[in-house]
């Protein structure tokens, strides 16, 4: 019998015959970083996420350093168009005791003292005022003019000329030659020196005839006459500088008044100034010129910066009269007085800053509200993109807190640099200013940058949902913590309304006052999305029984909130709301700079002159380019009445071209009839002032003296608040033809036209002597005369135009946010037959509720908000920046310009972006659309 062979043993470990072989070990894979999956992922997300940030954050941080920039310029140019010896800092002392030795009395008037006290000065002055030592100086003077007798002198009025000597410090520095060499001084000095050498400006030696080599004897006290020989001729470097300018007698001479004489025929003398070496001032102390010692400090305008003006401000005070002005004297003489107007200069430029900050923190706010919804508008379509996936996560066990770490974490990668690079751009552009309020600024959005897409996802996933509940808004019902905070949004928007209604923007209501907008804006967008789900309602039942199903899907569709949302129609009403009111300022502004140059000129330009005007002038002018028409009208402003109280202008005037002229103007149009003479003999019919009109009354004639010595009896038959001839609450209009030969001469001429040539004009009326010329243009540009308010309108539309852009975001961004869902449905509905142009026929009409809701809730919106502001608005101080306005108040109104192009910019980019998404959805085909787990 055959047995079969046992198996063999095996040794440990050696696998049996026909086993599989083991495996060697693998290494667990590690997972890609989550950030660097996501960024490679969405690739074009985090591009459109970092060009947001980059443009945001740019023009966050450029906002405060534009306005630094702004408001430095606007206060150098305030201290420059005010006059040197007012914003300089005269520190004057009188001469040394009249006791001390006569050594002791030169000694402490010579160049080395003055020098040391100049220097100890100038460390006294407390910051941040600062010294421009390079146009500063200091040295003696004599403050009383002494008659000198030399009859080469030019006498006017028969009275001798007078002379004040100064030893200026650095006079060859400010000063060239034009003829001769600068004074020496004698080798020793006294008060009873006999012979010096002075030196004399240009004007001085052309008004008082003085030629180099001529002398002039100066008297003295207790002394022979000084004699002063002129060695040099000097131009000044920078006449209209602080050297020269802050005691102009120096530079120029002055034809003086007799003070026991007045009116027009007073004695007059010439007043001129001798320049004399520093070393010869103890020579001053033996006239009577009552010589003082002086150091002219003039304030470095470089170094003034608006954000220190309150700083400034106590600094000049301190040197009035404070510790500074102890400093002052303690290094130089207990006997100083300091002197100077900068504070005056520095108080208006803060009620010109005051008036104007206020509004620009309106457009600031409201362009960042904007600015700000559309950021939380980016980080919820991002959310809503993503809800599968982040659903996914935390059904699979993913924590809130970990999940919104990730999230953050990968939003700063894409934010964090784009904020850089937008601050980088910001402060590359715009150096200068202060870099904490753009750093904070530039923080500020890149928080919420960073911050939207994990709290907008932690607020959407905080519970654990297998899939999300339809939202229609015409079914879901506002919840009570809603309705909370809706109600306290109200009362702060009235809140708000009220104290800018009743302080003003410009008197500091707090920032509440600079929200009011944004605030009636987010009040509209609550009050919209309520009102919202009712037209819907209203509609449905209707388009239901319509034979198309487009109409009533369209309806469907639009009472969806994914198109519908709080954030776009509040960022929708604050961008409105915001062009409204910024547009409204912008206009308010140029209306108001056109009406006070109009009532300054009376028409586009003025030609007048002290006389009849020449013969050929009309004509001349009349050929000018841009002139249309021209009125002659004959001005007499020292028109006396019969009681001899008081004048009264009076204007003769063609009473046909005239009323053509004030109708065209709007100022006081009147029927050209009204000022005919019905009959011979009768009263000359006049138009008066409501003031005048007062004065003489309407019933009875009377009698005005004119100033050629012949008069006129007039009757007042109409009233007019304004008359394009006459500026002022007091004139009167007659019919030139009426008045006698001599009063009937024009004096003046009013054009009208259109761009009118200015310089031709110029040179038109520059032929006739004595003829002053107004031009509407130049007028309306003088207005304009800070930097500031220039700045504050270039803020103003920069506001109202990023505004504006991020409204169009906004718009994108919410039509994005539907842009799958409704493409999924464009694709089943074709499938069953829908053809393209029904399509985009549905998607048009989808789009256009949403879209006539905020394009008519912002024009109410920005209407009621210019409406309800307007009351608390000044743009006097923007548009003028002058105390004497020749318009009163200028007061807000409305814009119909920024109203309008919003609304037409809503509807268009809605309606194009629909039918864009159409076609581009009509090309794509439908197969992709209807894959598993697409949109639903």
């Amino acid at each position: 019998m055959s047995m079969s062979s046992a198996p063999a043993p095996r040794e440990p470990g050696v696998p049996a015959p026909g086993a599989p072989s083991p495996r060697a070990p693998r290494t667990p894979p590690v997972p890609a970083p989550w950030t660097r999956t996501r960024l490679r992922t969405a690739p074009g997300a985090a591009g459109a996420l970092a060009l947001l940030v980059a443009v945001t954050v740019c023009l966050a941080a450029a906002f405060p350093l534009a306005l630094d920039r702004y408001a430095d310029a606007g206060l150098r140019r305030a201290v420059e168009q005010a006059r040197p010896d007012r914003t300089g800092v005269m520190v004057t002392a009188p001469q040394p005791d009249m006791g001390l030795p006569p050594s002791r009395r030169a000694a402490a008037v010579g160049p080395g003292p003055m020098a040391e006290r100049y220097r100890r000065a100038l460390a006294a002055v407390p910051r941040p005022l600062a010294v421009d030592r390079a146009r500063s100086t200091y040295g003696v003077r004599t403050v009383r003019g002494l008659a000198v007798p030399d009859p080469w002198l030019p006498r006017p009025s028969g009275l001798p000329a007078q002379v004040v000597l100064a030893t200026p410090y650095g006079l060859g520095g400010h000063a060239r030659l034009r003829a001769g060499r600068l004074p020496r001084a004698p080798a020793a000095v006294t008060a009873t020196t006999a012979r010096v050498e002075a030196a004399v400006t240009e004007e001085t030696a052309r008004a008082l005839r003085i030629e180099v080599g001529a002398e002039i004897h100066v008297p003295g006290v207790e002394r022979p006459p000084l004699t002063v020989r002129v060695t040099g001729v000097l131009a000044p470097r920078e006449p209209d500088g602080p050297y020269w300018a802050a005691q102009p007698l120096l530079r120029t001479p002055a034809l003086t008044p007799e003070p026991k004489s007045s009116g027009p025929e007073a004695d007059r003398y010439w007043v001129g100034a001798l320049l004399l070496a520093p070393k010869v001032a103890p020579v001053l102390l033996g006239t009577g010129g009552l010589p003082v010692r002086y150091w002219q400090l003039a304030p470095d305008e470089d170094a003034l910066r608006a954000r220190a003006l309150d700083g400034l401000r106590s600094a000049v005070a301190s040197l009035e009269s404070g510790p500074g002005l102890r400093a002052v004297r303690s290094a130089t003489d207990p006997a100083v007085v300091v002197s100077t107007d900068l504070d005056d200069v520095f108080a208006a430029y803060a009620g010109l800053r005051d008036g104007i900050g206020p509004l620009i923190a309106v457009a600031a706010t409201g362009t960042g509200t904007v600015a700000g919804v559309v950021l939380l508008m980016a980080g919820g379509l991002a959310t809503d993109r993503r809800r599968a996936e982040l659903a996914l996560l935390r059904a699979r066990g993913a924590s809130l807190p970990g999940l919104a770490r990730r999230l953050a974490a990968e939003t700063a990668v894409a934010a964090l640099p784009a904020a850089a690079l937008g601050l980088a751009a910001a402060l590359l552009a715009l150096p200068g200013g202060r870099t904490a309020p753009a750093l904070a600024s530039a923080a500020a959005v890149t928080a919420v940058a960073c911050a939207a897409l994990p709290l907008r996802a932690a607020a959407a996933h905080r519970t654990v949902r297998a899939h999300d509940p339809r939202r229609d808004a015409v079914a879901v019902r506002p919840s009570r913590r809603r309705t909370v905070a809706e109600l306290t949004a109200v009362v702060l928007a009235l809140g708000a309304v009220e104290a800018l209604r009743r302080r003003g923007a410009t008197q500091g209501a707090g920032d509440l006052v600079s929200t009011a907008p944004v605030l009636v804006g987010l009040v509209a967008a609550l009050v919209l999305v309520r009102l919202y789900p009712l037209p819907l309602r209203a509609l449905a039942r209707p388009a239901g029984r319509l034979r198309g199903a487009v109409a009533h899907l369209s309806l469907a569709r639009a009472g969806r909130t994914s198109a519908s949302a709080v954030l776009p129609l509040l960022a929708l009403s604050a961008a409105f709301t915001t062009a409204a009111f910024g547009g409204s300022v912008l206009a308010g502004v140029a209306d108001t700079r056109d009406r006070a140059a109009l009532l300054t000129v009376g028409a586009d330009a003025r030609v007048e002159a002290a006389g009849p005007l020449p013969a050929g002038l009309p004509d001349r002018v009349r050929r000018v380019p841009g002139v249309r028409d021209l009125t002659a009208v004959s001005l007499a402003y020292q028109a006396t009445p019969q009681d001899g109280v008081g004048t009264v202008p009076v204007a003769g005037v063609d009473p046909a071209g005239y009323a053509a002229l004030a109708a065209r103007t709007g100022l006081g149009a009147f029927p050209a009839d009204g000022l005919a003479r019905h009959r011979a003999g009768a009263a000359l019919p006049a138009l008066a002032s409501p003031a005048v009109a007062e004065r003489f009354g309407t019933a009875r004639p009377f009698t005005l003296r004119l100033e050629d010595g012949g008069s006129v009896t007039l009757r007042v038959v109409l009233v007019r608040d304004r008359t394009p001839a006459v500026t002022g609450a007091d004139f009167l209009v007659v019919d030139r033809s009426a008045l006698p030969a001599g009063a009937a001469r024009p004096t003046a001429l009013l054009l009208t036209g259109d761009r009118i040539d200015g310089p031709a004009l110029d040179r038109a009326a520059g032929d006739s002597d004595g003829t002053s010329l107004l031009l509407r243009s130049r007028e309306r540009a003088r207005y304009v005369e800070s930097p500031l308010q220039t700045g504050a309108e270039r803020l103003y539309a920069a506001a109202v135009a990023a505004g504006a852009g991020y409204a169009v975001v906004t718009l994108l961004l919410s039509l994005l946010r539907a842009a799958p869902e409704r493409a999924a449905l464009l694709a089943r509905l074709r499938t069953m037959g829908l053809t393209r142009a029904q399509g985009r026929r549905l998607l048009v009409l989808e789009s256009l509720p949403p879209a006539l809701l905020a394009a008519v809730g912002g024009v109410l919106t920005g209407w009621a908000t210019v409406r309800l502001l307007a009351p608390g608005v000044d743009l006097t101080t923007i548009a003028l920046a002058t105390a004497a306005s020749p318009v009163g108040e200028a007061e807000l109104r409305t814009d119909p310009w920024s109203l309008a192009v919003p609304t037409a910019a809503v509807l268009v980019v809605t309606v194009g972006a629909a039918a864009v998404q159409a076609w581009w959805s009509g090309r794509r085909g439908s197969v992709r659309e209807l894959r598993a787990g697409d949109a639903r």
